[in-house]
């Protein structure tokens, strides 16, 4: 039992210097760092002047629909790279099909995108 129990040693004393470490850091920075903050450096920043409006107001529905098609246009373009460096080391037939792909997805962001734009949601007042 003792043989299968020192197999586990390595990762006991991982833990305990893992452990060790955090502790030191956290004891570290608690002695290093200032302990009476001024009321500037405690006060809220906001784009260089003070917030103006509760922090839980509501945000306009568009606000987030431009976040999200940002977010999928972004990953579409984070997407294209690695389907380019990957499509010519592919056998012909799995070109054509990775190919094919590609453009109907395309397709499909373009029309959703359109879709949007038609709806107005991308207009500001």
């Amino acid at each position: 039992m003792t043989a299968f129990l020192l197999q586990y040693l390595p990762i006991v004393i991982f833990l305990g210097v893992a452990v060790a470490i955090g502790l030191v850091f956290m004891v570290g920075a608690l002695v290093v760092a200032p302990s009476a903050p001024d009321a500037e450096k405690l006060s809220a920043y906001e784009c260089g002047f003070p917030a103006f409006e509760d922090s839980r107001m509501k945000f306009d529905v568009r606000f987030y629909l431009v976040s999200i098609l940002f977010i999928i246009f972004d990953l579409e373009v984070a997407f294209l790279f690695p389907w380019a460096v990957t499509l010519m080391k592919m056998p012909h037939g799995a070109q054509i099909f990775a190919f094919t792909s590609m453009m109907v997805f395309l397709a499909d962001l373009t029309l959703g995108y359109v879709y949007v734009w038609k709806k107005g949601a991308l207009e500001w007042e």
